[in-house]
């Protein structure tokens, strides 16, 4: 069982977001927040799997959450969910530590998958949150040669900045572990480096980790 509590400001989205995960098997939601606040001390008296939450909230914002949530309570998975997409506040949730960012736009279907995969380790990210992690790798101080990696590559590369092997990263994907074994080859030599260790550290420093 997934234990979660929602932080989201909209009483109307938040309750609806209650109804829905109520519903799933194998999801609890253990507890509600309004505000950043209300949020952390909800995850302090709960200590739940995981935390569904939204950047722009009163009190005190979802990047702020993020923060203490990653130096404090670092076990508690935190998945934003929310309507921002602005560079200036993805990359830095990003790089806060969120395990996955989707925007509100996702079905109801799509938002349980994501809780799935991020509560089992496996990041998800928004093709547009994507898209802007790419730019920030290709533009960032640790880009080799300025080489640009294909969005498949930059997954990959995420998934092993969580230190995952060829063949759970085949599995996250639904591709082959030869393909796999193809993009890690395309990386390594993209990024000049000749070690997985490196390109998950590169990654990490990219905010892919």
């Amino acid at each position: 069982m997934i234990r979660i509590i929602i932080a989201e400001d909209h009483q109307v989205v938040r309750e609806g977001l209650r109804m829905f995960l109520d519903a799933q098997a194998d999801i609890e939601v253990v507890g509600e927040a309004a505000n950043g606040l209300e949020a952390l001390a909800v995850v302090k008296e709960t200590h739940p799997d995981l935390l569904l939450l939204d950047l722009i909230m009163p009190e005190m914002d979802g990047l702020e959450v993020l923060k203490v949530i990653g130096k404090e309570m670092p076990e508690v998975v935190v998945l934003v969910l929310t309507s921002a997409l602005d560079d200036r506040m993805v990359i830095p949730a990003v790089r806060a530590g969120a395990a996955g960012y989707v925007l509100k736009t996702v079905s109801s279907a799509e938002l349980a998958d994501a809780i799935r995969s991020v509560a089992e380790g496996k990041p998800v990210l928004h093709p547009e949150i994507t898209r802007m992690l790419m730019r920030q790798v290709r533009q960032g101080p640790g880009a080799i040669g300025g080489e640009s990696f294909t969005q498949r590559e930059l997954e990959v590369l995420s998934l092993i900045a969580h230190y995952m092997t060829n063949k759970e990263i085949a599995a996250a994907l639904g591709i082959s572990e030869k393909t796999v074994k193809t993009h890690v080859s395309n990386i390594l030599s993209k990024l000049g480096v000749s070690s997985r260790t490196e390109a998950a550290r590169y990654a990490r420093q990219q905010g892919l980790g």
